[in-house]
């Protein structure tokens, strides 16, 4: 008879087993509680947070952020920039949407870092530059649902909220994964943030382009089979562009934002959907909830529940709502008062981008902890509050 399985030293204790069991059930519950009301659609992201906190140590105290666990979460925000990417490309958003969009992003950063500056001076703890970056975020992922439930994604003000959004996801991820780094200076991150972008855009034409018939041919093949080579081969491109960047000292966010461009370019065929829905079921449906928890279980709670942590968030609320507004003045003529309000109130939504943002500049050392705090408490209240009131303003189509 042969001896059971025994598992190696470094294996996962019963305790991490047991956190890692209690993250994902709290990474479940948030998905099934944010749809149990037909009329009351909750973002699943923040849903995910509060029971983060509720698990962490902040209340119950009933989970741990292990390596295990963390390893986990890490790997969330990793995909969680990937998909960004992705989702750039699959929006198919209109060239002049984009490049309204970016110049709207151009004037609401300098509204930001005239915020920041301000902000900075009256004694925050955190880089002014860091906060305009943040406040000038929107997240696209969590408004796209929301349009498309309103029937407003294919007006002129949905067009315009796509056109804010993907410069509210692609300017802020490059920004950050530059200056947060500063290894080598600013005029050499720039030089280099040119190659490491002429590089990818060579990848990015060799997905559009260089598809030999056999490679194609398995593809497809493996598509409904447990191959699954298309999804093999995308894992490998985040892998392989997340260490380049890391190597070249820019930060893992824009390897994994420009493996989710080039993955996206490859898979823009009717064919790429079904690569894409796998794709998703492993982030959305393994490890970015496990990331979200984890940010809720992480949470200072307490300080966001005294006088200067809810006076905070307040302000950072209403930042984000001014440093965004500024942007949508550009739509004004074309959308009338109702429905550029409405656009700012789509545009200054933006919890995953800044939860990323606080959690990064948190390691760095460019925002403390506190602050972090009332910014992600902030980001909460806009996804919360901002697209019902876009939506109330808008109309429904």
């Amino acid at each position: 008879m042969s001896a059971a399985w025994s598992p190696p030293v470094a294996a996962v204790t019963l305790a991490d087993m047991r956190s890692l069991v209690i993250v994902l059930a709290a990474a479940g519950a948030a998905a099934i509680l944010s749809r149990l009301h037909r009329r009351l659609v909750l973002p699943t992201v923040v849903l995910e947070i509060v029971l983060g906190i509720l698990i962490g140590p902040q209340v119950f105290d009933i989970a741990d952020v292990d390596a295990y666990v963390n390893f986990l979460a890490n790997l969330g925000l990793v995909l969680l920039f990937f998909f960004a990417g992705l989702e750039v490309v699959e929006k198919h958003v209109p060239r002049g949407a984009l490049t309204r969009g970016t110049r709207g992003w151009v004037i609401s950063i300098g509204v930001g870092l005239v915020a920041g500056a301000c902000v900075n001076l009256a004694g925050v703890e955190s880089e002014g530059w860091l906060l305009a970056v943040a406040f000038a975020t929107t997240s696209l992922g969590t408004l796209v649902p929301v349009l498309a439930d309103a029937g407003l994604l294919p007006t002129p003000l949905g067009i315009a909220v796509l056109g804010t959004g993907v410069a509210g996801e692609f300017w802020p991820i490059v920004v950050i994964s530059v200056f947060l780094t500063g290894v080598y200076g600013a005029a050499a991150e720039v030089l280099l943030l040119l190659a490491f972008g002429a590089l990818v855009a060579l990848a990015a034409a060799a997905a559009l382009r260089a598809r030999p018939p056999g490679v194609v041919r398995v593809l497809q093949e493996t598509v409904h089979t447990t191959g699954q080579a298309a999804v093999r081969l995308s894992l490998f491109v985040l892998a392989a562009l997340v260490l380049l960047a890391q190597d070249v000292g820019f930060d893992f966010v824009l390897g994994a934002f420009a493996a989710g461009l080039i993955v996206g370019l490859a898979l823009d065929v009717p064919e790429g959907r079904a690569v894409r829905m796998r794709l998703e079921g492993i982030g959305f449906g393994f490890v970015i909830p496990i990331y979200f928890v984890v940010t809720g279980m992480k949470f200072d709670l307490d300080s966001v529940l005294t006088a200067t942590g809810l006076a905070l968030a307040a302000l950072f609320l209403g930042l984000l709502l001014v440093v965004r507004g500024a942007s949508a003045l550009l739509w004004l003529r074309e959308l009338g008062p109702r429905r550029t309000l409405s656009l700012v109130f789509f545009g200054a939504t933006g919890l995953p981008l800044i939860v990323a943002i606080a959690d990064i500049g948190t390691d760095r050392g460019a925002i403390s902890a506190d602050v972090a705090s009332s910014l992600v408490g902030a980001g909460m209240i806009s996804v919360l509050v901002l697209p019902l009131l876009g939506t109330a303003v808008a109309g429904r189509q």
